[in-house]
Parts: structure tokens; C-alpha cells; sequence
């Protein structure tokens, strides 16, 4: 199993506590506000069509951004864990090492480039390679 030098991991774990902790942050406060705006409408807010059609829209919007907030913070917990059990730098797919230039770039990254490319390949995905 590949490892990943001890202070490059420290790095990594600093800024993935950091990033949990932000996360929490804005869920918590985006859960506060909802809260607060369901109690405006439950107090008796009169809407007119308009104005429904509008405030479902602003829900779906916050639903999608806590979804992907959400999905954020399940990768930071388990990059987290990775690091905790000893494999956060080694592939879960081929078992090789995920370079550390891409952990710099994606800490939650649990592939290589090599696998993730080739999963997003099979699910349609695009490829990262700029078209001129």
C-alpha cells in the first residue's frame, strides 16, 4: 500500500477538518433559515400564484444546494476515515496511488485519475480535456 509522507497528511487532514466544519456551518444556517421561512408561511403569509410558483422554485434551489452540500460533507467524512484506516492516498478501484497533485487538487479524491476517468467515461461523463 502506497503511503503518503506524514506531514502531507496532516495537510490533507487540516483542510478536510476545516472543510467539514464549513460545511456544517452553512448547513446549519440554511436549515435555520428554512425553519424561519417555514414558520413565515405557517403564520400566514398570503401568496398569489405567482408568488407559490416562485417560492417553490427558491425551495427546489436550496433542496439541490444542501443535496450537493450534503454529498460534499459524506466525501469529506469519508476521505476522513481514509486517513484514520491508513489507505486516504491508495485507489479504492485499482489500489494504486491517487498522486498527491490530485489529492491537492480534489482532497475527497478516492480514485486515480486513471479509474475516476475511466468511471466517468462509462456513466457519460465528459472529458476534462479542453476542445478548442
Amino acid at each position: 500500500m502506497p503511503a503518503i509522507p506524514e506531514k502531507q497528511l496532516q495537510h490533507f487532514l487540516e483542510r478536510l477538518k476545516k472543510r467539514r466544519e464549513e460545511l456544517r456551518d452553512i448547513i446549519h444556517a440554511e436549515l435555520a433559515i428554512s425553519k424561519q421561512e417555514d414558520f413565515t408561511e405557517l403564520a400566514g403569509m398570503v401568496h398569489d400564484a405567482g408568488d407559490e410558483s416562485f417560492a417553490e422554485l427558491l425551495r427546489g434551489i436550496n433542496l439541490t444546494t444542501r443535496a450537493r452540500e450534503l454529498d460534499e460533507l459524506r466525501d469529506v467524512e469519508a476521505a476522513l476515515e481514509r486517513i484514520k484506516n491508513g489507505t486516504y492516498s491508495t485507489c479504492v478501484e485499482c489500489g494504486e496511488e491517487i498522486t498527491s497533485e490530485r489529492l491537492d487538487a480534489y482532497p475527497t479524491a478516492k480514485r486515480c485519475i486513471t479509474c475516476q476517468s475511466r468511471r466517468e467515461n462509462r456513466r457519460g461523463g465528459r472529458d476534462a480535456t479542453p476542445s478548442l
